[in-house]
C-alpha cells in the first residue's frame, strides 16, 4: 500500500514513464519521518520541519510545489499502518509516499551502539549534500561497503579527510563538557533531527559547538553518535579506519542528554 499522485494504491509497484527524470536521473527530493503516536501534529513527528526542508529544496531547484493538503492527506492515509513514512516529490509536484516499519534491532542499537566504517575516499560524498535528493547512490554504496566489513554504518569524509556525516544521519561528538557537530557549511545534510536536538539542548542551557571534524578534534571525543528522524540516537562504539580501530564509550552518560529529547 502506498500513496501516489493523489491516490491510495494497493500493491507494491509504481508505473513511471520511461523518460521520467525521477527514474532516469534520481530527480526527486525526499524526506523520511517517524510518526509518533500516529499523529502528524506530534512535536517529535516534526511534520512542519520535514515539509519545510522539502519546500526549500524544491524552491532552490525551481521545481513545482506539491499540493500541501493532498500531501498531508496521503500521509494520514498511511500513518495508521506504518510508523515511518518516506515522502518523495517529483519535479512536476507529484507526491509519492511509502511506509515502512522500524528496524527490528533498533532498541539494541540504541543501547549497545554500532560499528562504523570510515569511507576514506571523497568520491563517496553525497551529491548536492545540503539537499536530500533521490540520487543517494554514494551514501548507499558506502553503506554496502561498510556491511561487507561487518559494520552497520559508514562515515563520509571530505577531500581532506574531515568527517562529515554518516550514510544515513548526522554526527555528534562529546568532549570538553559539550556536544560537537559538523557545521552545515562543511557540506552536510541539514537533518531535521539535528535541528530538533540543537534547539532542545540550547533550551536546556547546554552548549552545542559546530566545528570541522579534523584529526585534532577527533582525538578528544569520549563518545560519538549519529542521529536521524527514524532511529533517534545511535551511539558509535567503534570506527574502522584504514590504519586502526577507534573506540568510544557507547554508554557514556552524556548520551542521556540527547536521548532526553525523545522521552
Amino acid at each position: 500500500m502506498f500513496w501516489y499522485n493523489g491516490q491510495l494504491i494497493q500493491g507494491n509497484s509504481l508505473e513511471l514513464a520511461i523518460d521520467d527524470p525521477g527514474l532516469l536521473y534520481g530527480a526527486t527530493v525526499f524526506t523520511t519521518l517517524r510518526v509518533y503516536h500516529q499523529s502528524l501534529a506530534h512535536p517529535l513527528t516534526n511534520w512542519r520541519g520535514h515539509c519545510h526542508r522539502l519546500w526549500n529544496s524544491l524552491q532552490a531547484f525551481g521545481w513545482q510545489l506539491p499540493e500541501q493538503q493532498r500531501l498531508q492527506q496521503g500521509a494520514e492515509a498511511l500513518l495508521p499502518s506504518f510508523p515511518v513514512l518516506r515522502i518523495t516529490i517529483f519535479p512536476d509536484g507529484r507526491e509519492w509516499i511509502t511506509g515502512r516499519y522500524l528496524p527490528k534491532d533498533l532498541a539494541q542499537r540504541q543501547q549497545q551502539g554500532v560499528t562504523a566504517w570510515l569511507a576514506d575516499t571523497p568520491e563517496l560524498v553525497r551529491s548536492l549534500p545540503t539537499h536530500k535528493t533521490g540520487n543517494y547512490l554514494t551514501a548507499w554504496l558506502a553503506l554496502q561497503q561498510a556491511r561487507q566489513r561487518e559494520a552497520q554504518e559508514a562515515i563520509l569524509v571530505d577531500a581532506t579527510g574531515n568527517w562529515l556525516e554518516t550514510s544515513t544521519g548526522n554526527l555528534w561528538g562529546w568532549q570538553d563538557g559539550c556536544w560537537w557537530t559538523p557545521p552545515l557549511a562543511s557540506g552536510i545534510l541539514p537533518g531535521t533531527a539535528r535541528s530538533q536536538l540543537m534547539n532542545w539542548l540550547q533550551k536546556q542551557g547546554l552548549v552545542v559547538r559546530e566545528a570541522v571534524w579534523n584529526q585534532e578534534l577527533l582525538l578528544g571525543f569520549q563518545a560519538i553518535a549519529y542521529t536521524n528522524s527514524v532511529v533517534e540516537i545511535i551511539p558509535i562504539h567503534t570506527v574502522l579506519t584504514p590504519h586502526q580501530s577507534l573506540t568510544y564509550e557507547s554508554s557514556h552518560p552524556s548520551l542521556e542528554q540527547l536521548r532526553s529529547l525523545f522521552i
